[in-house]
């Protein structure tokens, strides 16, 4: 069982909670929330969040990108669990966002049955399918639509039933801090990736520019509460999270490597939940 909670890679589970968290606030401030549609984003977001880890675990185990990594655990490469078991796996997490996800389309519309298809078609293609688009520099992007905007916007609009300005400006931040995770892991594996032939962003812009994106998701995070406190005061209370913050950003800022920046990734995830639990909280107030 410590192999299989090991694969699904828990540190990167705050960017499946937060968004959900921050979207339930926006519907609460900006009308109700439906406790169960609530709790069903919520699994929906955490299966898909895991059927991607395992995804990418197995794609990136039978290319052989992962043989030299440095990075947590992977099932495949590590030879912890064969290809078709975590293949499953990823396909039973899908399954378990999916039933989550019929449930809230049968309540609200059944458009979200479309919005599904297309998370769970970027969670495989990230590291999967012909022309993995994650080995072409494009997975800061699609964590940033899917994590933050899809996710924020997605989990306000199961109980509002419409996109609200708040929604998509509150989606910002939080996709910027996902983002960030994706960021560092990167960051971490430019040598093995580089040699894998696995072009990230990090591999294609190089180690300094990628450590100053990392710099620049918190510091926009940031920024963007200011914009929001302009019509929800209280969210200035996520401005409390920026000493969480700086030691992270110091360390990959001062050159930290390998094993380094795993401790950030945990710093990284831990910001991104402070953060978001303030800012939920601040909406609401």
């Amino acid at each position: 069982m410590n192999r299989w909670l090991a694969g699904a890679r828990p540190r990167t589970l705050p960017a499946a909670v937060v968004p959900v968290v921050v979207g339930t606030a926006v519907a609460s401030a900006e009308g109700s929330v439906v406790w169960w549609r609530a709790v069903a984003a919520m699994v929906a977001a955490l299966a898909i969040q895991v059927g991607t880890n395992y995804a990418n675990d197995y794609h990136d185990g039978i290319r052989g990108t992962d043989a030299q990594r440095v990075g947590p655990v992977r099932l495949v490469a590590s030879g912890l669990a064969s290809p078709t078991a975590v293949r499953t796996a990823a396909i039973a997490s899908f399954a378990v966002a999916g039933g989550a996800g019929l449930a809230l389309a049968a309540a609200t519309t059944w458009w979200l049955l479309l919005v599904g298809a297309a998370c769970f078609a970027a969670g495989w293609l990230y590291t999967g399918g012909p022309r993995p688009y994650g080995y072409y520099g494009f997975g800061e992007l699609f964590v940033f639509i899917f994590f933050g905007v899809v996710a924020t916007v997605g989990s306000a609009y199961v109980h509002l039933e419409r996109i609200t300005g708040l929604a998509l400006l509150a989606s910002v931040p939080v996709g910027l801090l996902a983002t960030a995770l994706l960021i560092v892991n990167n960051l971490r594996d430019i040598p093995t990736d580089t040699v894998a032939g696995k072009r990230t962003l990090a591999v294609r812009v190089g180690d300094r520019a990628t450590r100053l994106m990392y710099a620049a998701c918190p510091a926009t995070a940031f920024v963007c509460v200011l914009l929001i406190a302009a019509s929800r005061p209280w969210a200035l209370l996520a401005l409390l999270a920026v000493p969480i913050a700086l030691p992270p950003i110091r360390r990959v800022l001062g050159g930290a490597v390998g094993r380094d920046l795993i401790a950030v990734l945990q710093e990284t995830g831990r910001l991104q939940l402070v953060f978001g639990g303030l800012l939920a909280l601040g909406i609401i107030l």
